[in-house]
């Protein structure tokens, strides 16, 4: 169909829609101006969006013979929960319609957690407020938290019921409750909405078991092996030490069922036009709580195609589309994040206004690591001069460690371009951040080797992996030091390279390693556990010491936020990298509207010099000031730098 029939179409099937989203005002609104007033809100947000929206599902779901009445449940469904929104998140999306690159602020400082491991529940959350703010937060990760299968659950990713908070953490009014005290304070809630797969118990892969044909169809179930096993012939292993292949023989249905992750992680059927609209209907229930950004799990692996490895297939970018413009009509407020731990080039497909405005940044993550380790900045400098910058509206989230495992996703070209063997490289890496490496100073654990192809991830703690376990365990005060300003340097370029920092609670304490996990039937095979400690509180006592190592992280943390959200060069990402003629040093420019900062840190333990004659020669001053120690710098001369010293510096 061509573009401008489309535009017919779509206008044809409005005009008839209309008349039915008319009713459905008319029996919530109270008084004949809220009707129109509503009616006049609707109407302009389907005069920007509907077209899109129309095209977007037409590409998907034109084939179906019954597309009109899809669409047409589509958009009653966006209004529905548009008509149910709290007064409280309409004004907010009102608020973000007319600021909508919120996200980009310098204020924006990130913190991710599990609820039980940080604070037991959810009221008890809500008493652990203040000290979010007092670190300085203003937005906040809950790892799921729904109701999750008994047993494994893959750390709450298989949900059982999009609508229910797994009781032992709370319900959904206490939910709603956390998020209208986040919001009063200045900090955005974020939660998962993991819609690549629903865990075996939910009520739909129940229905499923039963024989309903209508909700077999809302997975991929196979009688036999012959289209598995052509599949399977593009597929990788996700979990190859947990399960081989990505389908699970079910012995009640006497049928093999598409299950990427894990066995009781049924994979979702997208090619089911009444799957999106289900899960467009699960989608605003959890924008209704109060949530403003909403972390899409496993964004690469949506769509499924014959042929191909079934990641990253432009389906899977239509359908995220789709899912954001039905945001714009019903949730505006509604920011969505990616996490596509995949191939740099493919993390950037994904990130648009028009898709996820924000993604997590797994390249850099990885080559921080990686810089550390190596002493050297050369990777980590060819990949950030071109994979940094982002379109306009559109941020990265900076971390260093997350609930999740570290893989080297850095690209092979960008590895030869530098001299560097890449799987070779990737080989040392593992060697190094598990501890076999003689002279390491990393204290990480093997995740998923593969023995068949010696793929092998990392897991462990910030702390454990930059040097922190092991100087304690040693009680020589020159390696905690150098632990310590290692932590505060990668976490001031975290701060300050374009994006918004987020921390996994308990790094800003220098939490180590958890090896409890072994003893735990249920996560023992699962390293990741490893990093995922339980909050001990009474450590709070440790950050009046003021030289504890984790009031000294604690600190550290602490100015570095608050420094950085009085920067207004730090809005935004935009950034451009400054030689330094020094294979150590990264330094970077940061500006916005008129706002300049140079940004210089140190990989390397031993001191280093830089030729700040550079920075004169790119039209900078003179003379700059370090926002973090007043210390004063001249662009006369080279400047010394102490082992992992980091500064921010302003023209004086």
């Amino acid at each position: 169909m061509l573009d401008l029939d489309l535009v017919y179409e779509a206008s044809r099937t409005l005009r008839r829609i209309r008349p039915k989203i008319i009713s459905k005002i008319e029996v919530e609104a109270d008084a004949p101006c809220e009707v129109a007033q509503l009616l006049e809100t609707i109407e302009a947000r389907l005069d920007e969006h509907w077209a899109h929206l129309f095209g977007l599902l037409y590409r998907l779901y034109g084939q179906h013979y019954d597309f009109f009445y899809y669409i047409e449940r589509i958009l009653l469904t966006a209004v529905d929960s548009w008509l149910r929104r709290p007064e409280d998140l309409r004004q907010l999306d009102l608020r973000r319609e007319n600021d909508p690159n919120w996200y980009l602020s310098e204020r924006m400082v990130g913190g991710s957690l599990y609820v039980d491991l940080f604070s037991d529940d959810l009221n008890q959350l809500r008493d652990k407020i203040s000290y979010l703010k007092d670190l300085g937060l203003t937005y906040v990760h809950l790892m799921p938290l729904f109701k999750d299968r008994e047993g494994n659950s893959d750390g709450g990713y298989a949900i059982s019921d999009y609508r229910s908070v797994n009781p032992e953490l709370g319900t959904m009014d206490e939910l709603r409750a956390l998020a209208h005290d986040f919001r009063a304070v200045g900090i955005s809630l974020v939660i998962d909405f993991v819609f690549n797969h629903t865990a075996d118990d939910h009520d739909w892969a129940i229905r499923a078991q039963e024989g309903d044909r209508e909700f077999m169809d809302y997975y991929h179930i196979y009688p036999d092996r012959s289209i598995p096993d052509q599949y399977e012939h593009n597929l990788r292993e996700i979990f190859p030490t947990i399960r081989r292949g990505n389908f699970t023989w079910h012995e009640g249905m006497q049928r093999w069922v598409w299950t990427t992750f894990n066995s009781f992680q049924w994979d979702l059927k997208y090619a089911n036009p009444e799957v999106f609209r289900a899960m467009v209907e699960e989608m605003l229930f959890l924008a209704n709580t109060g949530v403003e950004i909403l972390r899409l799990d496993a964004v690469a692996f949506i769509w499924k195609q014959m042929g191909t490895n079934c990641e990253n297939l432009p389906e899977a970018h239509l359908l995220i589309q789709a899912f954001n413009t039905v945001c714009r009509i019903a949730a505006p407020g509604l920011a969505f994040k990616s996490e596509a731990i995949v191939h740099p080039d493919e993390v950037v497909k994904y990130i648009s206004t028009n898709e996820c405005q924000i993604s997590y940044n797994p390249t850099l993550m990885a080559l921080l690591w990686e810089a550390i380790a190596t002493r050297e900045t050369k990777l980590l400098k060819q990949s950030v001069n071109h994979r940094q910058s982002l379109w306009p509206g559109t941020v990265w989230v900076n971390y260093l460690r997350s609930h999740d495992d570290i893989g080297w996703s850095f690209d092979n070209g960008d590895a030869w371009a530098v001299g560097i063997k890449p799987d070779d490289h990737r080989d040392f890496l593992n060697s190094f951040y598990t501890g076999t490496f003689k002279g390491t100073f990393a204290a990480g654990v093997p995740f998923q080797h593969n023995t068949d192809t010696g793929d092998m991830r990392v897991s462990g703690t910030m702390a454990s992996l930059a040097g922190l376990e092991q100087a304690l365990a040693s009680q020589d005060a020159l390696l905690i030091d150098m632990a310590l300003r290692r932590i505060r340097m990668l976490y001031g370029v975290l701060s300050s390279i374009g994006g918004i920092p987020l921390i996994f609670l308990g790094e800003e304490w220098g939490i180590l390693n958890d090896y409890q996990y072994l003893g735990d039937k249920e996560k023992k095979d699962d390293s990741r556990w490893v990093h995922r400690p339980k909050m001990d509180w009474s450590l709070l006592n440790e950050l009046k010491q003021q030289h504890s190592p984790r009031a000294r992280i604690f600190r550290e943390m602490q100015v570095l936020f608050d420094v950085r959200k009085r920067c207004a060069a730090f809005n935004g990402s935009q950034m451009r990298l400054l030689n330094t003629e020094n294979e150590h040093v990264l330094s970077y420019l940061r500006w916005d509207e008129g706002h300049l900062l140079v940004v210089i840190a140190n990989f390397a333990d031993s001191e280093q010099t830089v030729n700040m004659r550079n920075l004169r020669c790119e039209g900078l001053a003179h003379f700059f000031k370090d926002t973090l120690s007043e210390r004063m710098v001249s662009t006369h001369d080279t400047l010394d730098l102490a082992p992992y010293e980091l500064l921010w510096l302003i023209e004086d």
